[in-house]
């Protein structure tokens, strides 16, 4: 077979690589040789020379060359002093290992916190699917100004005062009439004046409403969580209409501890001691300052429209990618 034509080549040294099932052969000739290349086949081997030539001992097998020389390194040094070889540890044939199987109707389940398995009260539901509605959905101005309430600090300060004047129960009452009725039949009534009526706070909607319009109202306490909230919306522009100071507090229930009831709407302060006018100026100039002079801002302001954890994290993501940072107003865009 051969590799190259009959014809007289260039006097150089080549190489010539013949592949033959899975074994290669090569041969270099050193000799200026005129003869055309060629493989030939010896004892099922096949070699790779020039064409009949008195070099014939220059052809050379891949296969044949001498195995490479495995130099012996010396010995690793022995282990230091001291050391000792690692030995498993026996297991006491006394204990067995029982491993549980935790499968459906084996062994007892260990105990985990399942309250987010727990199926919930529909009441507790909705309440809570609720929250999340108007944290998500927009909020009109006129509903959103009761989000803003009053103060910690200022707040303790007027309950301390309503507490002061807190309405006299069914046996108050009584204990009162009876004891001018007593003094009316001893003949008291001609030297001594009557007692008078005590101040008390004032409390449901239509009689609150009514000393408003008539601007009798020294100090109006409206709650922020009133359902349903048109009952009470109207509150804060009638009382700003008629020159009335109004505040916002939290918790209809803390309004209703004042006057003996489970909840209350509104709480109207009418009149109030003498000691107690100073203390009283004080939570009116703050609530002028935080509601009355604050109408027009609040006005304006829509509520609502928060996203929740998972949405904020990804749109974290898209404004890191797209290099940006996430604000309120890129937050459609994104």
């Amino acid at each position: 077979m051969l590799v190259g034509d009959d014809e007289e080549h260039e006097q150089t040294s080549g190489m010539c690589v013949s592949i033959f099932g899975r074994r290669m052969y090569a041969m270099e000739c050193t000799h200026l040789c005129t003869k055309a290349l060629a493989i030939v086949q010896v004892d099922d081997l096949l070699y790779a020379g020039p064409a009949p030539c008195e070099h014939d001992a220059d052809c050379t097998r891949l296969n044949d060359q001498p195995p490479k020389s495995t130099k012996t390194g010396k010995k690793p040094a022995p282990a230091p002093f001291g050391a000792s070889k690692s030995t498993k540890a026996q297991k006491n044939p006394l204990f067995e290992a029982t491993p549980k199987n935790f499968g459906i109707g084996q062994d007892i389940q260990p105990k985990t916190d399942l309250t987010r398995f727990v199926k919930w009260p529909e009441y507790v539901r909705l309440q809570r699917q609720k929250v999340i509605l108007h944290q998500r959905l927009k909020v009109p101005p006129a509903i959103a100004q009761f989000s803003h309430t009053l103060d910690k600090n200022t707040a303790t300060q007027l309950f301390k005062l309503l507490n002061k004047y807190r309405p006299e129960t069914k046996q108050e009452k009584n204990a009162r009439l009876a004891a001018a009725a007593a003094a009316t039949a001893e003949g008291k009534e001609s030297t001594q004046k009557p007692e008078k009526k005590p101040f008390f706070v004032k409390y449901g909607l239509n009689h609150s409403v009514a000393l408003i319009e008539a601007k009798k109202a020294a100090l109006v306490a409206i709650a922020d969580d009133v359902d349903p909230i048109e009952l009470v919306v109207f509150l804060p522009t009638l009382c700003r209409k008629m020159g009335v100071p109004y505040v916002i507090v939290k918790s209809k229930a803390r309004l209703g501890t004042v006057v003996h009831k489970k909840t209350a709407a509104v709480l109207t302060v009418h009149e109030v001691r003498s000691e107690d006018q100073k203390e009283l100026s004080t939570i009116v100039s703050a609530a002028k300052a935080n509601f009355s002079d604050k109408y027009e801002e609040q006005r304006r302001q829509w509520g609502g429209g928060l996203r929740g954890n998972k949405s904020t994290q990804m749109l974290r993501k898209r404004a890191k990618a797209s290099g940006q940072t996430l604000t309120a107003a890129n937050a459609a865009k994104l």
